[in-house]
Parts: structure tokens; sequence; C-alpha cells
């Protein structure tokens, strides 16, 4: 039986992820309530990586957080459980399931791109880091997600379609707020120029079409990588695979959004309207039937 104490660290991390991604936590809550914890607890892990990095502290005091984080998280590798909600639960995940730290030192590595964040050259260079920021989030996940038959290579190369997917979305979602709040452009230089795009320009005057063909190119490569993780849904335990599908279901909708916002990535914050995100919910079940 879980300690009472236990129970409340494990709160502590699903309400992060309730107040910070209600798509996830719409799936994900359908876990069976053991699974569901686990994975709270690894979204608090990743969230408080991302935050680190996201603040309005300086970059001196951002690379500091950072470093504390990492240091923290080899002090758990080596068996000491940093004295904190999310780290105390982690130990109780690690205990229950045999997970792999790697992803996790992983995930620390795609936040100091951030801080140390460079212009990305070109498609590849872009699924590179999705890779470190969110296929590591995919491959934390599976020995929860996949506990029943084992974490193998195609269901490794699942997660990572999917992780990956799911952030070339989120930079698609978020084009304006990365230029005007971040000063970070994560669109390749090599398709901005052979698209003749302007991204300042876009900024003041809205989407063009040489825009919209760059945000298509980028857009094909998350709606194959989508589609590579469709295909091997089956590989999930039987309990996990409707939520890891809504999940995905969810956030590949973003990009349905934007186009029915007419591209407008740049002034406006796009999301999934309730009765869609229903819509999809009812054609995750139907799909497993």
């Amino acid at each position: 039986m879980m300690s009472k104490s236990l129970k409340q660290d494990y709160a502590y991390c699903e309400n992060i992820i309730k107040t910070s991604s209600k798509s996830f936590y719409t799936a994900f809550s359908k876990l069976p309530k053991a699974k569901a914890k686990a994975v709270y607890a690894i979204y608090a892990f990743c969230r408080q990586a991302d935050d680190t990095v996201d603040t309005q502290e300086p970059l001196k005091q951002k690379k500091e957080n950072l470093g504390k984080l990492e240091q923290d998280l080899q002090k758990f590798v080596q068996g000491e459980t940093p004295d904190h909600p999310m780290w105390r639960a982690l130990k109780d995940v690690f205990s229950r399931y045999e997970m792999d730290a790697n992803p996790f030192f992983e995930q620390i590595e795609g936040q100091k791109q951030d801080l140390n964040f460079k212009a990305i050259k070109d498609l590849k260079a872009l699924k590179q880091y999705s890779y470190y920021v969110a296929g590591s989030v995919g491959l934390m996940l599976l020995p929860i997600l996949a506990k029943e038959n084992g974490v193998n290579q195609e269901i490794k190369e699942s997660a990572l379609s999917l992780g990956i997917a799911m952030q070339l979305t989120n930079i698609l979602r978020d084009i304006g707020e990365d230029y005007k709040d971040n000063n970070r452009i994560y669109l390749p230089a090599d398709l901005i120029h052979y698209y003749d795009v302007n991204l300042e320009k876009n900024m003041t005057s809205g989407p063009n079409s040489a825009f919209m063909e760059l945000w298509e190119a980028i857009a094909a490569e998350a709606e194959e990588d989508y589609q590579q993780f469709f295909k091997k849904i089956h590989l999930y335990d039987e309990d996990c695979r409707f939520p890891v599908l809504v999940s995905a279901k969810l956030y590949r909708a973003i990009l349905e959004s934007v186009r029915k916002n007419n591209y407008d990535c740049l002034q406006s914050r796009n999301f999934v309207p309730q009765k869609r995100m229903l819509e999809l919910v009812l054609a995750a079940k139907k799909a497993l039937k």
C-alpha cells in the first residue's frame, strides 16, 4: 500500500501536468492509476527541465539551474534521492519499472541546446534537436507504456517518431511566440532561404504563400512521423494504447487548427477546440476496436 507521503508526492506531480498540459492530462489520466502516476512523475521532471530554460531569469542563472537539475539527476542515479516530491515519486517509478536514466540526461542535453541556441541549419538538425527535447520523453515513458512485452528497437523507433512529430508540431504552433518572446527561429535556415521567407516581414504583415509553403514542408515531416507511430500502436500495452493514441491525435490536430486559422501562428495562439477533442477521443476508441 502506498504511504500517505508518497501519495502527496504523486499528487504534486499530477497537479503539474494538470495545470501545464490539458491535452496530455486528458489522455494519460485514462491510463491505469499506477501507470498514470508514473507518467505524471516523468512529466514533472520534463516540465522542470523545460521551465528552467524558459524562465525570465538571466542566462547565467538559467545555466546554473539546469546544472543543478543535472547534478540532482546524477545523484539520483547513484542512489541518493533529492528531498523533493518529484524525485521521491521518480524513485518509486524506478523501483516499479525497468527505467533507463539515459533519456533523462538526453532531455537535459536538449535544454542545454536551447540555452546555447544556434540557428538551425537544416531539417536534419531540427529533427536531431527534436530528438533530444521530445524524442527523449517517449523513451522515458516506454518502460511504463510497454511493460508487458518489453522495450525493443521497433517500439523505440515508434516512440521517437511520436516525440519528434509532437516537437515539430510545437515549433509550427509557436513560431511567433518563439520569435517575439525568445528571439529564436527554429525553422531550418536552408528552408527559409529556399522558400524565400522573410519572417520579420511576416510578423507584421501576416503569413504569405511563401511562409505557408515553408510551414507545410515541415508539417509534412511531422505528419509522416505521426503515421509511423500510428502503424505501431499495437506494440504498446493494451491498457495504454487508447491514451497514447489520444495524445497523438490531439497533438496532431494542432496542425489542423493552424491551417484553419489561415496559418496565423505568428500573432495568435492556436488550440484544439473542446468539440474537436471529443471527436478525436471517439475516433481513437473506434480505431482500436
